[in-house]
């Protein structure tokens, strides 16, 4: 795996630390997250060259 540093608002940090609370790390989440969109995302070409 790679990795990725982000920047978020404070209130989204606030609810990614109550997650975390619940035993789901903000890594694993954001993980999830970007699984399922690109699981549903239509594949499409690269632009450019």
């Amino acid at each position: 795996m790679v990795r990725l540093l982000i920047q978020v608002p404070e209130p989204i940090k606030a609810q990614l630390d109550t997650l975390r609370q619940g035993g789901t790390t903000a890594s694993g989440f954001i993980r999830h997250l970007l699984e399922e969109h690109f699981k549903h995302a239509p594949v499409t070409g690269q632009k450019g060259r």
